[in-house]
């Protein structure tokens, strides 16, 4: 894929893929711009799928862990697809409309994926495509997006999820970043005319924000990024998806016996948790790396930021059985588990779940 032409745009710095800017010379500002007014942010390096067909919505049901044939026109949603032992292999955000479901997917990994859905066709009216090549996903950030949409001249659903057609493409809402005041409206428009359509964002009150910034308030909400807070092990109860990807009341689905048990018995292996870093050098520590406790590794960092306020924050999946107060280091530099992501009790009847399991399991190693 080529560089998008918003690199073009004054202090653009590229990331180190180059294909998007990371920031445009001053990050912390750029921050500052989607937590309080309307940043522009180029995501055009995410793989788009477009999926028609009559038989679509119930062959999608069928292979994913959403519920699409509930999905009405002009809707969207997030899925996953899972293994068979329920770890997630993909993360899909969707739009229907006009016909056709609508996927982007993180950067590099559609191929994989149609590769999948071409294995899952038999012979269903289903026609996958992989469509990075001519469609490019931007996204409009802040709580004054929805004004610089009016005064450009396009629309603003007001729910999440809700999709609204453009002349070509569509815009769609999701859910809000940083403290929760940060809307998220992403515009998926031909790539042929990504420059033209920034363009008229920026002349209608937008500013140009990177990906840095981006994903500083992407982390503060804890909403995780496939790739960089999952790994090969991750079920979708440890991570934010089990209420914004799975439907815990549609039928079977590759990998929905691990959902369905794991949420029945109450807590997974590992949650999500964010993370304050403290004495972190100008090298930040990177997604993969060990979060110790004392000597012992007791989580694996995710995605991490410096943020406009918070400092130093990142995103980590830990064990259950790790306290909030816990003495925790990640890379030489201290950590602390923030305070709002303390492990949920669990109710009476998860608590008696749990404790006929272990019964059963004791018996049975007697």
């Amino acid at each position: 894929m080529t560089a998008s032409p918003l690199l073009s745009l004054p202090g653009a710095v590229p990331e180190e893929g180059g294909q998007v800017a990371h920031h445009y010379g001053d990050p912390l500002r750029e921050q500052r711009t989607l937590a309080e007014g309307a940043g522009l942010v180029d995501r055009s390096d995410r793989d788009v799928l477009v999926v028609p067909g009559a038989d679509r919505l119930s062959w999608l049901h069928s292979i994913t862990s959403q519920h699409f044939e509930r999905l009405t026109d002009g809707a969207g949603s997030e899925a996953l697809v899972l293994s068979p032992n329920g770890h997630v292999e993909h993360h899909l955000v969707v739009a229907e409309l006009a016909g056709s479901t609508w996927a982007d997917v993180e950067p590099g990994t559609g191929t994989e994926l149609l590769g999948f859905l071409d294995r899952m066709r038999f012979m269903l009216r289903v026609e996958p495509q992989l469509v990075t090549d001519r469609w490019a996903l931007l996204s409009l950030v802040g709580p004054e997006a929805p004004g610089v949409l009016a005064a450009a001249g396009l629309p603003a659903p007001d729910e999440e999820y809700a999709v609204a057609p453009l002349e070509t493409g569509f815009v769609r809402r999701m859910p809000p970043i940083g403290d929760g005041g940060a809307a998220v409206l992403d515009l998926l428009v031909p790539r042929a005319a990504l420059g033209e359509v920034a363009d008229r964002l920026l002349a209608a009150g937008a500013r140009p924000a990177g990906t840095w910034a981006y994903d500083a308030l992407r982390v503060e909400a804890r909403r995780p990024r496939f790739g960089f807070d999952s790994d090969h092990r991750t079920i979708p109860n440890e991570l934010e998806w089990l209420t914004t990807a799975v439907h815990l009341e549609k039928g079977c689905y590759r990998g929905q016996e691990t959902v369905a048990r794991v949420h029945n018995l109450g807590r997974p292996p590992r949650r999500l948790v964010l993370l304050h870093l403290d004495g972190v050098s100008e090298d930040l520590p990177v997604a993969g790396d060990p979060v110790l406790a004392g000597t012992r590794t007791v989580g694996r960092l995710g995605s991490v930021a410096r943020h406009h306020e918070l400092g130093v924050i990142a995103l980590a999946l830990v064990k259950q059985s790790v306290g909030p107060d816990a003495a925790l280091t990640v890379g030489g530099s201290t950590a602390a588990i923030d305070p709002d992501d303390t492990a949920p009790e669990l109710d009476e009847t998860r608590a008696a779940a749990r404790d006929r399991v272990r019964a059963v399991r004791s018996a049975t190693i007697r």
